[in-house]
């Protein structure tokens, strides 16, 4: 199942191998969520990267600066790559925890799947039922199923950071998912899933 046009989504794939040699970053957005998942694969690259990375970066490609969403840009063969630094992006969780709480799959550093779960969270409030909106929902479901979340890492997070809302935010999208095709799922399937998700985040 694809979800954007293959001839996108592989162009996108080419681009975080190539910048995957240049710089160090943190991997975040639908592509770190296709590493655990082996899901839906994604259009854009979104990274984190500390100060000196910033300028090796700048030194080698356009970067343009997003002062209204809080990140840097820069694009490479028509693919965005989104870049966010501490002390400017605004994440719901600060960039530290992110830096210090990653998995390293297939050669890339990934953010926790927990954390993940949380920032697609607030992607998918933020866009609604818009076309990226949609895919942010398969994705948190795609989280869910297949990453292994620890719950009880997610309520710590929640907690530590006031995103308390974030719980009952995760409860409706697993209540109102219905885009079962894009997971290869049925009602029938998805119902016991959902109620053990439900019962999971009690």
């Amino acid at each position: 199942m694809e979800y954007w046009h293959d001839l996108i989504t592989e162009k996108s794939w080419k681009v975080l191998q190539q910048i995957k040699k240049e710089f160090d970053f943190i991997l975040i957005g639908g592509w770190a969520v296709y590493l655990y998942t082996k899901a839906l694969k994604s259009k854009d690259v979104d990274i984190v990267v500390n100060f000196e990375t910033l300028n090796e970066i700048r030194k080698n490609h356009y970067l343009a600066k997003n002062d209204k969403l809080k990140k840097y840009e820069i694009k490479i063969d028509e693919i965005d790559v989104d870049i966010y630094v501490k002390n400017y992006s605004e994440l719901p969780l600060p960039i530290e925890e992110l830096e210090k709480n990653f998995n390293i799959v297939e050669g890339f550093k990934l953010v926790k799947p927990e954390i993940l779960l949380i920032l697609k969270q607030t992607a998918e409030v933020n866009r609604g039922n818009s076309e990226k909106g949609m895919k942010d929902k398969i994705d948190i479901i795609n989280l869910l199923i297949k990453a292994e979340i620890d719950f009880d890492f997610y309520h710590k997070l929640i907690d530590k950071y006031n995103l308390k809302n974030y719980r009952n935010e995760l409860i409706r999208v697993i209540k109102n998912f219905n885009l079962l095709d894009k997971i290869n799922l049925n009602v029938k399937q998805y119902k016991p899933i959902k109620l053990r998700l439900l019962k999971e985040l009690k």
